[in-house]
């Protein structure tokens, strides 16, 4: 079971926030401050927040920017995740992981199932790495963002979560990019 080692100190990430909706604003974005709130509370920094209506080229603007952006570290979207013609969260943001993380769609829908039962199948949760940043995608629920939060994302961005946390991986979340091409290999 994970817990916290209270002998490490609490090393703040810089995390932005992407709410995909067509119809929210910023003043009634519930789930983007869901998000805002307790990642703040949790001690981290909110780098950026914005809204997106449901585009995939206008998603992936944005998300494209904060993996470019040093003083970005973590990615939380809300919105965009379910089956619906407009929802294309997981389209436009899957294309541009380097690495998928399978694990936490599974460790949300556990989550969920706890709460909502089966309806937790009709959301494409997802999650991975890009350009060393982690992008969560998460349902456009208050709850779901609740959940998210509360039941994963706090602990695994927290580096004294143990036995492990994706904190203590950051800094080599890009060494494949640093390191020469070993000499006379072949694919």
């Amino acid at each position: 079971m994970a817990s916290i080692d209270e002998s490490k100190q609490f090393i703040p990430l810089n995390i932005a926030v992407l709410t995909v909706s067509d119809t929210r604003a910023l003043a009634d974005d519930k789930s983007g401050q869901t998000l805002a709130d307790r990642l703040t509370a949790a001690g981290h920094h909110l780098a950026a927040r914005e809204i997106v209506t449901d585009d995939v080229e206008a998603i992936r603007a944005v998300i494209r920017r904060w993996i470019a952006d040093s003083g970005v570290d973590v990615v939380i979207t809300t919105g965009g995740t379910g089956f619906t013609g407009r929802d294309v969260t997981p389209e436009a943001i899957e294309p541009l992981f380097e690495k998928r993380m399978d694990g936490f769609s599974i460790a949300f829908h556990l989550l969920s199932h706890a709460k909502i039962g089966t309806s937790t199948i009709q959301s494409r949760a997802t999650a991975g790495v890009a350009g060393a940043t982690y992008i969560f995608c998460l349902p456009g629920s208050p709850g779901a963002c609740r959940d998210g939060w509360d039941g994963i994302l706090a602990a695994q961005l927290d580096y004294r979560t143990r036995p492990c946390n994706f904190v203590e991986i950051m800094p080599r979340l890009d060494e494949h990019l640093r390191r020469p091409k070993a000499q006379g290999a072949t694919v």
